[in-house]
């Protein structure tokens, strides 16, 4: 069998290279060597309209981080610290996230996936946290999160972390957050001050796809586990093709 395709959404941000600045679709690519590594073949989604229509060539669909969700979209008013919020790739990243969900597409939600993950559920956003989650800009931080035993997470994770197998450190950088858990989602973590650090999809009858989230950046730590399950997903384990039982029906129009 082929290696699975695993599209991966980018940033829209201006760049510099050489002696050039302009804008740019791009990505850091310590995420596209996680899925090299777990046998993947990493294909960049830029923010464009169209590109929800790639989903039928593709085998999985990674979330990846980056700037605030823009607030309009689960009906907040901007607090003066959301920053870095680019309409274009909400707006894109949401028909991504609903054509993978309808095509039965294994996703994984990074960071601002998972912020995109909860409002297309229909939650919303605490637009600024506390200290602890976000050190300085440029860098990333670690904090532990607890793992619910039960989820499919913690099955994903269980091996190899602290002495209970509940907790792990994990690398961080973001400064928002869950408010309202979104329509048909579970958390699966928690951070120490009960922020919670992963949702997947709520238990229920049938078959299910893979649909995992986290807040945090496994792609800045040398844990491959989660991209690893990801691809495996992809390439014909639990998820792949597998029916979506209900997960579609869940989505909200974008404000």
């Amino acid at each position: 069998m082929s290696a699975p395709l695993i599209g991966l959404s980018t940033y829209a941000e201006p760049a510099r290279w050489a002696a050039w600045h302009a804008p740019a679709a791009l990505l850091p690519t310590n995420y596209i060597d996680q899925v090299t590594e777990a046998g993947g073949v990493p294909v960049l989604l830029p923010p464009v309209p169209v590109i929800a229509s790639a989903l039928g060539r593709l085998d999985g669909l990674i979330l990846t981080g980056g700037g605030d969700l823009d607030p309009a979209v689960y009906g907040a008013e901007p607090d003066p610290r959301t920053s870095r919020v680019h309409p274009e790739r909400d707006q894109a990243e949401l028909e991504l996230l609903a054509a993978a969900l309808a095509g039965g597409l294994p996703v994984l939600g990074i960071c601002r996936g998972m912020q995109l993950l909860n409002v297309a559920h229909g939650g919303t956003l605490c637009q600024h946290l506390g200290a602890g989650h976000r050190p300085e800009p440029g860098t990333f931080g670690s904090h532990p999160v607890r793992l619910d035993p039960g989820s499919e997470l913690a099955a994903v994770l269980r091996p190899g972390t602290g002495q209970d197998g509940l907790t792990l450190d994990v690398p961080t950088a973001h400064h928002q957050g869950i408010a309202r858990l979104g329509d048909g989602l579970v958390p699966a973590a928690w951070a120490q001050d009960g922020t919670i650090e992963a949702v997947e999809l709520a238990p229920g009858p049938g078959q299910r796809p893979f649909l995992l989230a986290v807040q945090w950046h496994p792609e800045a730590s040398q844990d491959r586990r989660l991209v690893s399950a990801l691809v495996a997903a992809a390439a014909g384990g639990p998820g792949r093709g597998s029916p979506v039982i209900g997960a579609a029906e869940h989505l909200h129009s974008p404000a």
